[in-house]
């Protein structure tokens, strides 16, 4: 069994909370814990107290995490170096990468290569080090996407997403001319029967989905919006607009006018991240791609 220990220094902020009242605000979910507190598996300065300890500016914490604690204690994404995806942001925990256009987050079988995943294991590997995947985009989307870099503050970032404490942003071209400047679908999504690939509001086990949207401005009756995730659907912004009839410019599955080779115009422009065992925040934009125009001319 694989032992994972991380400590974390008192702040002037933090101090005067109580232990127990700090893993809840630091976002260390109820199961984990328990499971510390059980083994008594968090020290103070080195030695075992009570979670409620009231904790001190400069005091160490120290946990002992094991491999039980973790639903994935290790990775072993495959290393390809065939493509370098840009670093926006990175820590001793996690980074956030731009992710292009045209690859998929992640392999779906053993050995598949070519994936985002695989980029970013290529570049953890000079360290010693393997990613840890938190959330997806989907292939043809490109932007903002984040990364742990150990199994510690993978439940921790589900959390903040989970949430809505982690932000993420969102710009794309649909067709046809928006007149409104804001709005919100909120329709439940499912599974399209008729194709494995989709899916469709109210379809099959329709789970609730909420998006929020502003207009920016229109071009030649298309309109660039920006999108912001009240829940994470598979297909939810892609599904949502085109449900308003404004699907997204070159989405292949939802737009019947993308033609062959269209890139679709998605991309995760902006995160509010949350910086895990800590206080702060950083807000963190990933620049647009090449094929994604501020102006569309069509």
């Amino acid at each position: 069994m694989m032992t994972w220990p991380y400590q974390v220094t008192i702040t002037t902020a933090e101090a005067g909370m109580a232990l127990k009242d700090q893993l809840v605000r630091w976002h260390v979910p109820r199961r984990i814990r328990g499971n510390l507190r059980m083994r008594q598996a968090v020290l103070i300065n080195g030695h075992y107290q009570h979670t409620g300890t009231i904790l001190q500016a400069g005091d160490v914490v120290t946990f002992n995490f094991i491999d039980d604690d973790f639903v994935t204690p290790t990775s072993n994404y495959a290393i390809d170096n065939s493509v370098k995806v840009p670093v926006i942001f990175e820590n001793k925990d996690l980074l956030v990468v731009n992710k292009p256009a045209g690859y998929k987050t992640h392999p779906n079988y053993q050995g598949e290569m070519n994936t985002v995943m695989n980029f970013v294991a290529a570049y953890l590997a000079s360290h010693n080090q393997q990613p840890y995947i938190i959330h997806r985009l989907d292939q043809a989307t490109s932007g903002a996407l984040i990364i742990a870099k150990n199994p510690i503050v993978v439940p921790i970032l589900n959390q903040l997403i989970a949430n809505k404490i982690i932000k993420r942003t969102y710009l794309a071209w649909v067709s046809g001319a928006i007149t409104t400047t804001t709005g919100t679908i909120d329709v439940p999504i499912g599974h399209d029967l008729t194709d494995p690939r989709k899916r469709q509001v109210n379809g099959d086990q329709a789970l609730p989905a909420i998006t929020h949207w502003t207009k920016v401005h229109s071009v030649f009756q298309n309109t660039l919006v920006r999108l912001q995730l009240e829940t994470g659907r598979t297909h939810q912004l892609r599904v949502h607009l085109a449900s308003i009839g404004h699907p997204i410019i070159g989405d292949p599955l939802y737009n019947s006018l993308t033609k062959a080779d269209e890139p679709m115009l998605l991309h995760s422009a902006q995160v509010e991240l949350h910086i895990p065992f800590s206080s702060q925040i950083v807000n963190l934009s990933a620049a647009l791609p090449a094929h994604f125009p501020v102006n569309l001319k069509r």
